[in-house]
């Protein structure tokens, strides 16, 4: 009866694969397993073997994401000088489409550079200074403002203020004054003289015979050079009749007599030119970062024959406070200490 129900040919592998036991169509389907069998796996080898193609074209991706990822980064720093440049510092303070050029150093720098001039008992003195904060504070050399009875400060775009000393050391030839009503100026950055080389590229911005934003460029060509200026107690001493500020170096004095009062200091020797007016002015480095303070300089004279006029310049050797010794010293001469 069971075969009347079949449909033709539903079994026929089966039929064709198992003998028919004697005794008629009972037992025409095969006998059950002895065990059951397996449930049959999922075709997984074949799915991942499918997804392996795009999983593999996806890590290929990715690693070479990561490897574009990690060249960009090695460019940008290569470009910007985050492993190189300056030794002085890894802060770029220069546009990177303008970093190792003088013209760079000097547009991105020259807004923290000012003009000081300062009224004493023995007449006037022009010097620079070094913007450190917005609100108009300025670091400059002690024997700028020594003695001054008022003190006027002119800008990078030309405004003037009045200012006031805050704090002064003059072991260390250092001051910090205030300008009155100030803001939105642009502090300059400081860098770290204490990784400075001999022969790193180096720019100098001052106001030179009162020629404000003048600048010049050179190299360091020394380091640690014990240079001995006045403390500016002496006020008759500060200046020679060619206006360069007196110093000593290597047992002779150079500008005019140093006095009796003075102090030595360790300083960064450049041949940059520097002429009277750019003490307290910036030594720079090629990232735009301030590595030094102009300090000193050598400005000898000559008379023409038979003209009896006097000239007076730059031979290359200047001298500057390392900016390390000035940031040390911030702290104190920002509590007021005058000393």
């Amino acid at each position: 009866m069971t075969e009347t129900f079949r449909h033709s040919g539903e079994y026929h592998q089966q039929q064709s694969s198992a003998p028919v036991p004697p005794g008629g169509t009972q037992g025409a389907y095969p006998p059950p397993p002895a065990f059951a069998p397996e449930a049959p796996q999922a075709p997984a080898p074949a799915r991942r073997r499918r997804a392996k193609g795009p999983v593999a074209l996806l890590a290929a991706v990715a690693i070479a994401a990561a490897a574009v990822g990690g060249g960009t980064a090695y460019a940008v720093q290569t470009l910007t000088g985050k492993d190189g440049g300056s030794s002085a510092t890894s802060t770029d303070v220069v546009p990177t489409s303008k970093k190792g050029t003088v013209a760079g150093v000097a547009e991105a720098v020259s807004p923290s550079i000012v003009e000081i001039s300062a009224t004493t008992g023995e007449g006037k003195s022009t010097g620079s200074g070094v913007i450190t904060k917005s609100n108009g504070e300025i670091v400059t050399n002690n024997h700028v403002i020594a003695g001054a009875t008022s003190i006027k400060v002119r800008t990078n775009d030309g405004k003037t203020y009045d200012a006031e000393v805050v704090g002064t050391d003059s072991k260390k030839d250092l001051a910090l004054i205030q300008l009155k009503d100030a803001s939105g100026l642009k502090p300059a950055t400081f860098g770290n003289s204490g990784n400075v080389k001999v022969g790193d590229e180096v720019v100098a911005i001052g106001s030179p015979e009162g020629l404000t934003g003048t600048v010049t460029s050179g190299i360091v060509s020394a380091l640690e050079r014990d240079v001995t200026v006045a403390t500016g107690d002496e006020p008759q001493q500060q200046q020679n009749p060619e206006g360069g500020w007196p110093f000593e170096f290597g047992g002779q004095q150079f500008n005019g007599d140093t006095g009796s009062s003075k102090t030595t200091y360790k300083a960064l020797q450049t041949d940059a030119s520097l002429n009277p007016g750019n003490s307290g002015g910036a030594l720079i480095d090629m990232n735009g970062n301030i590595i030094g303070i102009n300090s000193a300089m050598y400005s000898p004279s000559s008379s023409g024959q038979g003209s009896g006029q006097t000239a007076s310049g730059s031979i290359g050797l200047g001298f500057a406070i390392p900016v390390d010794t000035v940031k040390d010293d911030l702290g104190k001469l920002r509590s007021g200490s005058k000393t």
